[in-house]
C-alpha cells in the first residue's frame, strides 16, 4: 500500500489527528490475518450488521466488546473437547481470533446473535438530540412606529 502524507492536512486543519490514526489502522488491517471471514452490510439509513463466520464456536467461546469507537470480537475454542479428538483431516479452523473494527462516532451495538455458525452483530447510528441540527424559530415582533416630532 502506498504511504499517504497527512502533513499538508495538518497545516490548515485542527483536530484531525483521529483521521491519521484511522489511516494507520486501515494500513495495518491490510496486513492482518483474514480469519475469520466477515461481511459488513448496511441494512438501513443508520443501521448495519456485521456477520462473521465462526463455525465451531459456541456463544460462551465468543466475546464482543465496544469501547472508545472500537468494536472487538474475539473467540477462543474450547480446548478440553479438542484434546480427545483425533482428526484424519482438519479443514475447519477453530483457532483463537481477535478482530477489531473502528466505529464511526455515535455507532452503538444493539445486540448480537449466533445462528448456523454465523455471528451477527447489529449496529446503529444514534446521534444524540443535542448534536442533531435544529431549526431556530424566528419571533415576529411588531416594528415600533416612528412618530413625527411634535411641532412647537
Amino acid at each position: 500500500m502506498n504511504a499517504f502524507d497527512t502533513a499538508p492536512l495538518f497545516r490548515t486543519a485542527i483536530g484531525f489527528d483521529r483521521l491519521t490514526r484511522l489511516l494507520d489502522t486501515a494500513r495495518a488491517a491490510a496486513d492482518a490475518p483474514s480469519y475469520p471471514p466477515y461481511n459488513i452490510e448496511k441494512t438501513g439509513e443508520d443501521s448495519y450488521v456485521l456477520t462473521m463466520a465462526v463455525a465451531g464456536f459456541a456463544p460462551e467461546d465468543l466475546e464482543i466488546t465496544a469501547q472508545d469507537n472500537v468494536l472487538l470480537v474475539s473467540g477462543k475454542a474450547a480446548q478440553a473437547e479438542e484434546a480427545q479428538r483425533r482428526y484424519l483431516h482438519r479443514g475447519i479452523a477453530g483457532r483463537a481470533f481477535e478482530r477489531r473494527f473502528v466505529l464511526a462516532d455515535h455507532i452503538q451495538v444493539e445486540g448480537a446473535d449466533l445462528a448456523n455458525g454465523l455471528l451477527h452483530v447489529s449496529l446503529k447510528r444514534e446521534v444524540p438530540e443535542a448534536l442533531k441540527p435544529r431549526r431556530i424559530p424566528i419571533a415576529a415582533q411588531p416594528r415600533p412606529v416612528l412618530q413625527a416630532p411634535l411641532a412647537a
